[in-house]
């Protein structure tokens, strides 16, 4: 009896061991999208998992696992075993906002990240009869009759993003909360909301096309795939600031050298002019190279924290 309960220890250990000497990846890698299919996670997603898989040498499947404002699914990574092979793509919703919820696990803690793949600008668009062109008459605008522009209220970004406008303007806007960006955008087309922000991968078609109109880019500098559309620091609002990102996360303990394969596959497609180019089609732009490291990740999440939390804290934002 203790010959073989001996020889079945060794084998499980054999087994142990031989795991964890095949080199990674040995088998597929399930990408978490926090997000139903056919938005612009999704999108960025596929782009991504497509070209590093040839680098990795393994598929990466994509899981589309939508709700709670993506939570549900970042969850899912965050219980997920550290070895590699569940991974998410994140954003400002599931890696600043998503404290709107009562999450079972916690964002600077349970994750590691593995770098930042872009910097999405996020616009404030406008109804296109709205009677202000720019953010300077945009603000007389609020000034002269408070509450009667119209802001919407899609997702916790949009919210703090006009309770932010409000702080830094003394201003006064009515906010209306739609579910999603989708029936909002139609809306705001059909001119019975007034203000929107929104990633511009979202609304610069509609803006192409003169159904709507740019107010201001709420990025610190003017957008590579966008440069006609004007900062809000230029238009008098410094510190008027929501850019949407998007970053590649591991559950935490996931090793090092795990997170470096990852980093190297995901900073190499990165690297591509074509993705660049694609990637500015969809009103991405590409990180810079010091944010796509796991560190860089690290410390763009914490500034971004650091600067929401307590806005969204004081203003009692909660999940609707």
């Amino acid at each position: 009896m203790r010959k073989l309960f001996a020889l079945t220890a060794l084998a499980l250990l054999v087994a142990i061991v031989s795991a964890h000497a095949q080199p990674y990846p040995s088998r597929p890698i399930t990408l978490i999208v926090p997000f139903p299919p056919g938005g612009s996670t999704d999108t960025a997603a596929r782009i991504m998992a497509e070209r590093m898989r040839p680098i990795l040498g393994q598929p990466i499947v994509i899981e589309n696992v939508g709700g709670a404002g993506g939570s549900i699914g970042v969850g899912r990574v965050a219980r997920a075993a550290p070895d590699g092979y569940t991974i998410d793509i994140g954003q400002w919703d599931t890696h600043v906002g998503s404290i709107i919820y009562k999450l079972n696990y916690d964002l600077e803690k349970d994750f590691e990240p593995v770098g930042l793949i872009s910097v999405n600008p996020q616009l404030l668009v406008a109804k296109k009869n709205l009677a202000a062109n720019n953010l300077p008459e945009l603000v007389a605008l609020m000034k002269k009759d408070p509450g009667r522009v119209t802001f919407v209220n899609q997702n916790a970004a949009a919210q703090v993003s006009g309770i932010l406008l409000q702080q830094l303007t003394q201003t006064e806007v009515t906010f209306i909360p739609y579910r999603g960006a989708g029936p909002a955008m139609t809306d705001l087309i059909s001119g019975q909301v007034d203000l929107l922000v929104v990633q511009g991968a979202v609304s610069l078609p509609q803006v192409r096309a003169g159904t709507i109109k740019a107010i201001a880019n709420l990025s610190a500098e003017r957008s590579a795939s966008m440069p006609d559309i004007p900062t809000s620091a230029e238009g008098g609002v410094p510190g008027f600031l929501m850019s949407g990102w998007f970053g590649f996360w591991a559950p935490k303990g996931t090793p090092k050298d795990v997170i470096g394969t990852l980093n190297k596959a995901m900073t190499q497609v990165l690297a591509d002019p074509a993705i660049k180019a694609r990637f500015a089609e969809l009103g991405l732009d590409v990180a810079a190279p010091a944010q796509q490291t796991p560190e860089g990740l690290a410390a763009f999440q914490k500034a971004e924290i650091e600067k929401w939390w307590p806005i969204i804290k004081a203003a009692g934002v909660k999940a609707e």
